[in-house]
């Protein structure tokens, strides 16, 4: 009888080597794309070119339309209407400068081939809806990169301020171009604060820190009012950006108006990851974060009753940490506010053309190095998104305008950037992103599956009409995973401005429905046909509902409890805040 092989050796010594070497390799790639796959380009390029040339049907229209198209403009020329009108959101040719000839058929002929390519580009038959979004969102990028706004020759407002500095603005643009460049090689913000000083003008609200561990310094703030609701607030922000968005200026400061309202509340603030953070995960983000923090609370406030309130991705954390309280029995969550927040992530918008099995490998290895992925990194993505807005206009205006904007205290707090560590960075991406495993049902915390059918508390959940990160159509899906009282609102405004939207904010309006526990759920179309609108700011309504859901207001609890082993540590906005 022949011996028998010995068993494989469970690990190959080369296992270690060639993933080093091919994650080096990656991450030399995604340097040079800025994070973007070429081999998906090149797969949804593929897929789209090649059904189209066997489409004559396809083609055939397109033909017709681009003759139509060219009619229109040939016939506005003619009796000085208009061919076509740009978007509402497109305020590039809003300059009455723009309808003079030549000009007016230049920008005219942009906005049609920009039509044309939309056409071009969907309802090719038997292209995946992935790859005929990122062919679609691909050629948008590359059209709106050449548009006549951006060019001297094309542009008469460019021109006109030419003539009036006497070219000036061009010398004073490419002197603000150096200055950035050089803020971008130094790693330092592009601009400076502008006066708003973290501490003194932003995140300011008074309060103390009264517990730290490695991931969070936990900030109570201190009581305006003579009594306060029995139970705490315990607000959870997203740690991809500092928390204070929710702490801004005094006067559009959710946290202080909360305060001012009757409620004692714990912020978190996190620690901004550096290399050494590299293997810290989601649940040690749900671990020493909100659980760390309910704790804390419970001992200084004396009560087993806490509102969570969570934002962007804090909100998401927020719902995964009550489910798992809920699944072992933890009760102390007693509402659940969750704002601009996913939990389920099938559609997560034009964000999810990011994410792919080969987008997320790239990403990956850019952090795999380093341990953590840069704010520049994630800002680069958020700023694609909304190209016009946030990359053209500027260049416009910066560096061919020779204008720079002042910054506000958002645009401040939004300079103010961090890092997300590697393990919980790709586990957010992989689990929730791409495979949606919060919502299917098996994803875990605390090494057993969570599920957010658990959840029975009141949910209040707010959407914002121009998100680009969270679409409200995909915050409104939590309807459908859980039977729990939902109190839906959707706010004007875009992700971040639409949840600072303080009373007397002017221009601002929202629309509110509540779904009662165990009753059906609208779809999004639905929802919006049939919630009625008001104008103002939501955070009134949020108090009313707040408010219904607390006890009596009595005494308010001590600033931290030394007996308990929660002493004051520092004043607000503590520490953590300031790392950069």
């Amino acid at each position: 009888m022949a011996r028998p092989e010995p068993p494989p050796s469970p690990t190959d010594p080369l296992d270690g080597i060639a993933e080093t070497m091919d994650r080096a390799a990656f991450a030399a790639i995604a340097g040079a794309t800025h994070g973007l796959s070429p081999a998906t380009l090149m797969q949804a390029w593929a897929d789209w070119a090649m059904h189209l040339a066997v489409s004559p049907g396809k083609q055939t229209q397109l033909a017709a339309k681009a003759m139509r198209k060219y009619a229109r403009l040939a016939g506005s020329a003619a009796d000085g209407q208009p061919a076509i009108d740009p978007l509402p959101q497109d305020h590039r040719f809003d300059d009455p400068a723009w309808q003079d000839l030549p000009f007016a058929q230049i920008y005219q002929a942009f906005l049609l081939t920009q039509q044309w390519w939309h056409a071009a580009t969907t309802g090719v038959m038997g292209v995946t809806d992935h790859h005929e979004a990122i062919v679609e969102f691909a050629a948008r990028q590359i059209l709106d990169t050449l548009a006549p706004s951006n060019f001297i020759a094309t542009n008469p407002v460019l021109q006109r301020r030419i003539i009036e500095t006497g070219g000036r603005c061009l010398v004073d643009g490419a002197q603000l171009f150096l200055e950035d460049f050089t803020a971008d090689l130094r790693g330092k913000p592009q601009q400076d604060s502008n006066g708003f000083e973290v501490g003194e003008d932003i995140a300011a609200t008074p309060g103390k820190v009264v517990y730290r561990n490695r991931l969070i310094e936990l900030i109570q703030y201190e009581p305006t009012t003579d009594k306060v609701r029995p139970e705490p607030v315990l607000v959870v922000p997203a740690w991809i950006m500092k928390y204070y968005i929710l702490d801004l200026s005094p006067h559009n400061s959710l946290i202080g108006w909360l305060v001012a309202q009757g409620y004692t509340v714990f912020a978190i603030s996190w620690h901004n990851p550096t290399s050494d953070d590299r293997n810290l995960d989601m649940d040690d983000y749900r671990t020493l974060g909100p659980m760390a923090a309910l704790d804390a609370i419970g001992a200084i406030s004396g009560q087993d009753k806490v509102h969570g309130l969570g934002y962007c991705l804090g909100g998401t954390l927020l719902a995964i940490t009550a489910a798992a309280m809920a699944r072992d029995g933890d009760r102390r969550l007693s509402t659940l506010t969750l704002l601009a927040a996913q939990t389920e992530f099938s559609e997560p918008g034009e964000l999810g053309l990011f994410i792919d099995e080969a987008q997320l490998n790239l990403l990956d290895s850019m952090m795999w190095g380093s341990g953590y992925l840069d704010s520049s990194q994630m800002g680069g993505a958020f700023q694609i998104l909304r190209s016009n807005d946030l990359i053209w206009s500027r260049v416009l205006t910066n560096y061919l305008m020779g204008e720079r904007e002042d910054l506000n205290d958002l645009m401040a707090w939004n300079a103010d950037g961090t890092r997300l560590p590697y393990a919980m960075h790709s586990q957010y991406l992989h689990q929730l992103f791409l495979k949606d495993a919060l919502a299917e049902g098996h994803f875990e915390a605390g090494g057993k599956v969570v599920t957010l059918s658990a959840l029975r508390q009141p949910i209040f959940v707010v959407g914002t009409e121009r998100d680009h990160v969270a679409p409200w159509q995909s915050v409104h899906k939590l309807h459908w995973l859980t039977p729990a009282d939902i109190t839906f609102v959707l706010t004007s405004g875009g992700h971040n401005a639409g949840i600072v939207s303080e009373p007397g904010h002017p221009h601002r309006h929202y629309r509110i429905l509540e779904r009662p526990a165990d009753e059906p759920a609208l779809s999004p179309d639905h929802w919006l046909a049939t919630a009625q609108q008001y104008e103002g700011s939501w955070w009134p309504a949020w108090a009313k509902w707040l408010n219904e859901h607390s006890g009596k207001p009595g005494t308010p609890p001590p600033m931290g409890n030394a007996q308990k082993g929660y002493p004051p540590l520092a004043e607000a906005p503590g520490t953590y805040v300031m790392e950069s």
